[in-house]
């Protein structure tokens, strides 16, 4: 079976401060492999590498990971080293740096930047992270080295130049989608070989989850509103939620059969009692 984690609620509108930190509390105690946060500009949601230093504070062990930071949209890339080194530096290396691209317009409009060049524009800033972290210390250096000489880095996307791009600068490839799990992770590991990269590529992949009564009402609330950019494709996603402890095991078995080395699971509802319901649903 893959390894799961599990999303903090932090890109649920209306979750609260003390919601988000005993959910990381919970999930630590649960045994969930890591904790993780989605990235929007222009909706009701918690900026994900501040959500992840609250969840950093309150825990020890689970891992922590943007799946995925929007690069391109996040100005100088200096600036984002530092604060993805001063994460990996708090959490004692707990930190993976997950970066993509996204399919929102309105959040490039928000920032300033160009929707057209985004592509471009990560290479780029994958290429910046990697200089600023290799900075020799004194005089000069941009933010703190990180633990481990840099955060490993995770690549989204499903176009083929994010899949080939995860061969050129990345330690692995996250799915936006169980569905298009096989696919991407074959061409995935094809692009590692065409680079002549040593081992494999770490494969993960996310999915949603609400639990308990009304879970398919919350599920198909929230991600109706949440995908609402995508028009009609916003119901597929809501039907894809996982609401019963069933649905959750068999997607994490056949997820597991798969290849994926974990699935992340967000939620749908900000209550940290969905922690619990999803441990005991994985047993």
């Amino acid at each position: 079976m893959a390894r799961v984690g599990i999303g903090l609620p932090a890109a649920i509108p209306g979750a609260a401060p003390g919601q988000i930190v005993e959910w990381a509390r919970r999930s630590e105690a649960a045994g969930f492999a890591s904790l993780a946060a989605l990235d929007r500009l222009v909706y009701d949601n918690y900026e994900p590498l501040v959500a992840l230093g609250a969840a950093a504070a309150v825990t020890e062990r689970i891992g922590l990971g943007s799946y995925v930071l929007l690069a391109p949209n996040r100005g100088p890339s200096a600036l984002l080293a530092s604060q993805a080194a001063t994460l990996d530096r708090l959490s004692g290396g707990r930190f993976t740096l997950g970066l993509g691209v996204g399919t929102r317009r309105d959040d490039y409009r928000a920032a300033g930047a160009d929707f057209r060049t985004r592509g471009r524009r990560l290479d780029e800033v994958l290429a910046e992270l990697q200089e600023t972290w290799a900075g020799p210390p004194g005089p000069g250096r941009v933010g703190p080295a990180p633990s481990n000489g840099r955060p490993r880095i995770m690549l989204g996307g499903r176009s083929a130049p994010a899949l080939d791009r995860v061969g050129r600068f990345g330690d692995g490839w996250i799915a936006g989608s169980t569905g298009f799990f096989a696919e991407g992770a074959a061409a995935v590991r094809a692009a590692w070989r065409r680079h002549g990269r040593d081992g494999a590529p770490r494969l993960m992949a996310v999915a949603y989850f609400a639990l308990g009564d009304d879970g398919p009402r919350y599920a198909r609330e929230y991600l109706t509103d949440y995908y609402a950019f995508v028009g009609a494709g916003a119901a597929a996603v809501a039907d894809s939620a996982l609401t019963t402890p069933g649905a959750v095991r068999d997607t994490v078995a056949a997820m597991g059969e798969a290849g994926c080395d974990e699935l992340v699971l967000f939620p749908c509802r900000a209550e940290p009692g969905q922690v619990d319901l999803l441990a005991a649903a994985l047993g």
